[in-house]
C-alpha cells in the first residue's frame, strides 16, 4: 500500500512540474515569435519572472523523492540516461543565465544573443522532456543488474537496443514541444496586454491543431511500441475516463480561449497536460521503467521500493514539506496575480 502511496506521490510532484514550469517553458519557445520589440519582449520575461525558478524546485524535489523512495530506480535511471541529463542540466542553466543576465545588460547585440539562447535552451528543454517520458514508456535495454546506457541515437528505431532519440521518442519531444508551446500562448494571453496579448492569442488555434493532431497519433504510436501500456485499461474499464478527459480538457482550452475565457482556457491546457501524464503513469503501473531485453528485467514497485520503515517516516517529512511548497506557491501566485506592467523592472 505505501509503495503505491510513494507511485503515486512521485506522479504529483513530475504533474506539477511539467503544469507550473511547462508555461514558463512554452512561453520561452515563443519568446522570439510573439514579441516583437524590446518592451514585449521584457513582458514575456515578466510574466514568468517572478516564479520561473520556484517551479523548477518541483523537477529537483521529484528527483529526491524519487531517490528517497525508489533508490534502485534512482540509481539505474540517472546513471543511464546519464548523457540526456547533462544536456538538461546545461539547457536549464543556460536558460537561467539568459534569464537573470538580459535585465542588466543594455547592448543591443548582447540582448538579442541572451534573447536568441533563452529561446533555444527552452525549445531545446521541451523537446528533451518529452523525449524522456517517451524513453520510459518505451523502455530501455536493462541488464541482469538492472543497468543500462543509452547512446544518444542508433538507427532511429526502437528495438532490444535503442538510442535515447528514436521516431518514437522524437515523436514525444515534438508533442512536448508543441503542448508546452500552447500551454506558454495561453499564459501569455492570460498575463499580458495589447498586441502581444493578441499575437500570443493568434498561436493559440494553430498550436492547438498540433496538439490534437499529435495527442491523435501517439495512441497507435505507443500501442505498437510498448501493448502493455493498454493492460490497466482493460482491466479497468472505468479508468477510461482518463483519455476521455485528455480530449475534453484540449477541446476547453479552445473553446474557451474563442470565448475570451484566459483563465479557464489556461486551467483547461493544465488539465490536459496533468491527465496526460496520469494516463502515461496508469499505462506503466505497477512498472516502473520497462525493459526492452525482456519483460522480467523490468524495474516493478516492488523491486525497486524502499523499506516500510523508511517510507513512513519519510512520509511525515514529505507532507510537512508539501504544505510548506503549497503556502509558497499560494502566496507567490496570489502576490503575482493580474496583467503583468510593461513599465516595471524586475531583477
Amino acid at each position: 500500500m505505501l509503495g503505491v502511496l510513494w507511485f503515486w506521490m512521485v506522479g504529483v510532484m513530475i504533474v506539477a512540474y511539467v503544469v507550473l514550469d511547462g508555461f514558463d517553458l512554452g512561453a520561452g519557445v515563443l519568446h522570439l515569435f510573439v514579441a516583437r520589440s524590446e518592451d514585449e519582449r521584457r513582458m514575456v520575461v515578466q510574466s514568468i519572472g517572478p516564479v520561473w525558478d520556484g517551479n523548477e524546485v518541483w523537477l529537483l524535489a521529484g528527483g529526491g523523492t524519487l531517490y528517497f523512495a525508489f533508490p534502485w530506480l534512482y540509481a539505474s535511471a540517472f546513471s543511464g540516461f546519464y548523457l540526456p541529463l547533462m544536456i538538461v542540466l546545461w539547457l536549464l542553466m543556460a536558460r537561467g543565465v539568459t534569464l537573470e543576465l538580459r535585465n542588466h545588460i543594455d547592448v543591443g547585440v548582447w540582448r538579442a544573443l541572451l534573447d536568441g539562447l533563452f529561446a533555444l535552451a527552452s525549445t531545446l528543454l521541451t523537446i528533451f522532456l518529452g523525449a524522456a517520458l517517451a524513453n520510459v514508456i518505451r523502455g530501455v535495454p536493462l541488464d541482469a543488474d538492472g543497468y543500462f546506457f543509452l547512446p544518444l541515437w542508433t538507427d532511429w528505431r526502437p528495438g532490444v537496443h535503442p538510442g535515447v532519440l528514436d521516431w518514437y521518442t522524437v515523436l514525444g519531444g515534438l508533442m512536448a514541444c508543441a503542448a508546452l508551446a500552447l500551454h506558454g500562448s495561453l499564459w501569455l494571453s492570460l498575463k499580458t496586454t495589447g498586441e502581444l496579448e493578441k499575437r500570443a492569442g493568434d498561436a493559440v488555434a494553430p498550436l492547438w491543431t498540433a496538439v490534437l493532431l499529435l495527442t491523435l497519433l501517439s495512441v497507435p504510436a505507443t500501442m505498437a511500441v510498448q501493448p502493455s501500456t493498454l493492460t490497466n485499461y482493460n482491466r479497468y474499464p472505468i479508468t477510461c475516463v482518463i483519455p476521455l478527459g485528455v480530449l475534453l480538457t484540449l477541446v476547453g482550452a479552445l473553446v474557451f480561449h474563442r470565448r475570451g475565457q484566459s483563465l479557464r482556457a489556461f486551467l483547461s491546457s493544465c488539465g490536459y497536460l496533468a491527465l496526460m501524464l496520469v494516463g502515461a503513469c496508469w499505462g506503466l503501473f505497477p512498472t516502473l521503467l520497462p525493459a526492452t531485453t525482456g519483460a522480467d528485467r523490468s524495474i516493478t514497485l516492488s523491486s525497486a521500493i524502499s523499506s516500510p520503515y523508511t517510507l513512513h517516516v519519510g512520509l511525515l517529512w514529505w507532507i510537512f514539506g508539501m504544505l510548506l511548497a503549497a503556502l509558497y506557491f499560494t502566496i507567490s501566485y496570489t502576490m503575482f496575480r493580474g496583467k503583468v506592467d510593461s513599465h516595471a523592472q524586475h531583477g
